[in-house]
């Protein structure tokens, strides 16, 4: 008897001195985001001039800059990326992909280019980054411009349009470094 007591005592003592757990972990770096398409309307003839990446503690971050006011996006993850037009699939590397389109031609009114990547197939330099793998340019069309997003795998990401600088804007699009 006093060997089941001791036993029962030792139970209950064991999980009052350990921590309970909480029903769900806390966020990473605090980001709610999610992995669902993202999208916001509207069409601009402000063309794209420019497309960089860069490095931040809990995510990796690719902007588009439009010389002037953002048209609407929609950025998604694809089982591939497709071409502007033809929709044949270009590789990217990596576990998963998003494709990213803003409503924004890469073209004047005139149907002059206004962003003249050296590589479309490595649009920037994503070597070191901890979620980007590759960003390619996937054409302008009917006045759309689409890059395609290679991710190390299927992470949260955000999309947002920030205005500047002057009378420009851009599209932002931050993929977390894990969930």
């Amino acid at each position: 008897m006093k060997r089941a007591f001791l036993s029962v005592v030792l139970l209950v003592g064991t999980f009052l001195v350990l921590p309970a757990s909480p029903a769900t972990a806390a966020p990473y770096c605090g980001l709610v985001w999610g992995s669902l398409a993202e999208s916001a309307p509207g069409m601009s003839q402000a063309p794209v001039e420019n497309v960089r990446t860069g490095r931040h503690t809990c995510y990796d971050r690719l902007v588009i800059d439009v010389r002037g006011d953002v048209g609407g996006y929609t950025v998604a993850y694809v089982p591939q990326v497709l071409q502007d037009g033809s929709g044949f699939p270009i590789a990217t590397r990596g576990g998963a992909a998003l494709q990213i389109a803003v409503n924004d031609p890469a073209y004047t009114h005139n149907y002059v280019p206004t962003y003249y990547p050296a590589n479309e197939l490595e649009l920037t330099d994503v070597a070191g980054y901890r979620t980007f793998r590759q960003v390619v340019y996937a054409g302008s069309y009917e006045g759309y411009t689409s890059i395609g997003l290679g991710v190390r795998a299927r992470l949260p990401f955000r999309v947002f349009v920030l205005d500047g600088p002057g009378t420009s804007s851009r599209v932002v699009v931050d993929v977390a470094h894990r969930w």
